[in-house]
């Protein structure tokens, strides 16, 4: 193998997969507000948060772990100021204490909080500027990415200054064109175990603790505990295509309404690590599949979610779990040893299938998607396994599949731009009704 091409690859996924504590658009907030008050260093007074739309509307709903099953923006920025710890990254708030939280609530109710939207076509945008009785202020500002911070400034004086190109994002391997589903396809089968045993062990392990979290508790829609208790009842048959319809959805089910468990993100998406991985364990774990098949498939499916999300875009109002259930039907023939063209074939059929899914933010219904997503990729791969797959000229569909993801590309950054204000339109009027 190409030791350079080897090398990008694995720190791609570096990038890519990380641990994070809630949804990862209200946990950036928290990291912008704990970062700007460590360089403030002083008693604040008034805190302004500007923000896209987009993260408007995937902070709007989604319950902020640790919090006591609070929600929104001001929540969220107020933990990270008041008791977050910025070197964390997107751990901010992962120690707040009920103490802590007292704290939260009275700095909620003492301070003014103005929250501006920002109409900018950068759709994960964040800046958060505090000031202090004394005149003195800070402010921090982070584009594209979670943690990607582009400016600091302190006393109205720049003291961090990132050159951002704003149809790209600061990052050491920013360049994702070396991706394609045939050389991940290809890498998947030969590189060293070695080097990526150890992050898809921490994958196997975070994101499964909270799916059987999902299955025993009480969390937003319970999905996946319901689909797991049909299941038992007999409504639903006791297969792998439910079982990981059941295991996926109800990891999503428990971090949507909050819970404290962290997961390991993919492309900047909790439920897209999740999706990209529990499906795959749970369905290794009924066929008693070998520890090192799991580990390739799961290394294929994650490099492939961060291939096609690529196209999409970090925030768009195409649903990311798409994206992430493309990669898995791909997986699932990877894991079946199907060849390289069913594998694509049943990437295909699942964008195929559910591209018509809009992201309208961040909640409970998101688990809702991961299940419906996840039986698409069943079907999908069973399809292309028996030979039968959509061809170019249907619809999205090209003949090749790198050529159907820059249709997608077209799709969510172009044709859904429209959909994404209107989403975002329609979730505003229903805040102030």
């Amino acid at each position: 193998m190409d030791k350079d091409l080897e090398k990008k690859i694995l720190n791609i996924l570096d990038e890519e997969i990380v641990p994070a504590e809630g949804c990862t658009e209200p946990i950036a907030l928290a990291y912008v507000g704990a970062k700007a008050r460590e360089i403030l260093n002083e008693t604040i007074e008034k805190v302004t948060i500007k923000v896209s739309g987009n993260m408007i509307k995937n902070v709007k709903s989604v319950v902020v772990p640790n919090s006591g099953g609070m929600v929104g923006i001001e929540t969220s920025v107020a933990m990270g100021i008041v008791a977050g710890d910025a070197k964390k990254d997107l751990m901010v708030i992962s120690d707040i204490t009920k103490d802590d939280m007292i704290k939260v609530k009275e700095f909620l109710n003492d301070k003014k909080i103005e929250i501006i939207h920002d109409d900018t076509d950068i759709k994960l945008y964040a800046k958060i500027l505090l000031e202090s009785k004394n005149g003195k202020s800070a402010s921090v500002e982070i584009k594209h990415t979670h943690t990607n911070i582009t400016h600091i400034e302190k006393n109205h004086k720049i003291i961090l200054e990132r050159p951002c190109n704003d149809m790209d994002f600061n990052s050491p391997e920013k360049d994702r064109e070396i991706l394609s589903i045939k050389v991940i396809y290809s890498i998947a089968k030969s590189i060293d175990m070695n080097k990526i045993e150890p992050i898809f062990t921490k994958v196997i392990a975070l994101n499964s603790k909270i799916a059987h979290e999902g299955l025993m508790g009480n969390y937003g829609v319970n999905i996946g505990k319901i689909i797991s208790d049909n299941i038992e009842s007999g409504f639903y048959g006791d297969d792998a295509r439910n079982r990981a319809a059941s295991f996926a959805s109800a990891g999503s089910d428990a971090r949507m309404s909050g819970c404290s468990l962290p997961v390991m993100t993919t492309s900047g998406s909790g439920n897209q690590g999740m999706t990209s991985s529990l499906a795959l364990i749970e369905y290794a774990r009924i066929n008693k599949i070998a520890g090192e098949k799991l580990i390739r498939a799961l290394f294929f499916s994650h490099l492939a979610t961060i291939h096609i999300k690529t196209n999409v875009g970090r925030l768009s109002a195409y649903c990311g779990v798409i994206c992430s259930a493309a990669a898995v039907a791909g997986a699932l023939a990877f894991l079946n040893e199907e060849s390289y063209e069913v594998t694509t074939h049943s990437i295909t059929n699942t964008l195929g299938d559910v591209s018509g899914i809009i992201c309208d933010g961040a909640k409970s219904s998101c688990a809702m998607k991961v299940s419906t997503t996840i039986y698409a990729a069943f079907d999908s791969y069973l399809l292309a396994r028996e030979g039968k797959y959509l061809h170019g000229g249907d619809g999205i569909i090209a003949n090749d599949i790198e050529e159907t993801l820059k249709n997608i590309r077209k799709l969510s950054q172009d044709g859904m731009n429209i959909t994404d204000k209107v989403i975002i339109g329609i979730m505003n009027n229903c805040s102030s009704s």
